[in-house]
């Protein structure tokens, strides 16, 4: 079994500028890897990198919408050529996470979801993994959530885009695994970040329900998606792994 190193690995990262992305990359980056921080926001991206390149560490930020099948074409190339003509590790972690009723729910947040959540990542592993087949080696680590797992009231339309996910997560590893690309997914529970703030005591509330009786941290998540794209990992094919406090598990 190896070690959770990631010396000299070129990681693309969606979604990295805050939260569980941004906890990521980080550690990415203090294990050795070249990260690609994607996302929309240049100015959180570049506080990223920046943190990144004071502790010693290679990063770059690469502005994604991440809107259409072009827009992920296009970070796929740029991220290629900024990783000198390769891409070893996807961490797909962008998402949004609208809650509500489901007759409330207006059609233009079932298209932002699925276009995001589900879409975004079909079309950059559909650019990259072909790739990392072609050279017998790689790794994709999907971001997907608890409530994938079991109905929740309000989530309906988030929970059946990260249930998508799990599900080609799976297929992936059918497809690329023969040729060395692992692809596993993470399924977090209720996460202290940036974006769940809004939240307040729900989160809190949310997260009693568990084992762990708390919410996780970014770094906690960080660690296990860390762990899937290192060769530590290196018999792990086609997992769902809760990151979720036992939530899934009682």
């Amino acid at each position: 079994m190896g070690t959770v190193d990631l010396t000299g690995r070129v990681a693309l990262l969606t979604g990295a500028t805050s939260g569980i992305g941004a906890a990521t990359a980080s550690l990415f980056a203090e294990r050795g890897a070249h990260v690609l921080v994607a996302g929309r926001d240049a100015e959180r991206g570049d506080k990223v990198v920046a943190a990144v390149r004071e502790r010693g560490g290679k990063a770059d930020f690469l502005a994604a919408e991440l809107r259409d099948a072009d827009s992920v074409r296009q970070l796929a190339r740029r991220a290629t050529e900024l990783g000198g003509g390769r891409v070893d590790i996807i961490v797909n972690n962008a998402g949004i996470f609208p809650f509500g009723a489901t007759a409330e729910t207006p059609s233009s947040d079932v298209d932002a979801v699925y276009d995001l959540n589900v879409k975004a990542p079909f079309y950059l592993v559909a650019e990259l993994a072909p790739g990392m087949a072609e050279r017998g080696q790689g790794a994709i680590v999907n971001v997907s959530t608890m409530v994938a797992e079991y109905g929740v009231v309000g989530m309906a339309l988030y929970g059946s885009s990260k249930a998508a996910v799990n599900l080609l997560t799976k297929a992936w590893a059918a497809e690329f695994g023969p040729r060395g690309v692992r692809v596993n997914a993470v399924e977090p529970g209720p996460t202290r970040t940036e974006g769940t703030a809004a939240m307040g005591e729900d989160l809190d509330v949310l997260a009693a329900q568990a084992p762990a009786g708390r919410p996780g941290e970014a770094r906690e998540i960080a660690e296990a998606i860390a762990y899937l794209a290192s060769d530590a990992a290196s018999f792990v094919q086609g997992a769902i792994l809760p990151v979720d406090g036992g939530r899934t598990a009682v």
